[in-house]
C-alpha cells in the first residue's frame, strides 16, 4: 500500500546508527493519500504521493 500509483515512489531501507553507533535496519514510507482522482475518464481511488498532489500530476474528482 506504501506506494505511489503515479511515480512508483515506494519503502526505502537503511540503517539507524545510534550515538553508540550500534547499527538496527530501518525504513522510510512516502506520504501516500488515497485519493478520489479521474484516471482514464472515470473516477477511481488510487493512492498517491504528497509530491505528485501538490505538482499537479493528478486531476482530484470533486
Amino acid at each position: 500500500m506504501a506506494k505511489c500509483e503515479i511515480c512508483g515512489k515506494g519503502v526505502t531501507f537503511g540503517i539507524k546508527v545510534s550515538h553508540s553507533h550500534r547499527r538496527t535496519n530501518r525504513t522510510w514510507k512516502p506520504n501516500v493519500k488515497r485519493v478520489k482522482a479521474i484516471v482514464n475518464g472515470t473516477p477511481t481511488h488510487i493512492y498517491v504521493c504528497s509530491r505528485c498532489l501538490r505538482s499537479n500530476k493528478v486531476t482530484r474528482a470533486v
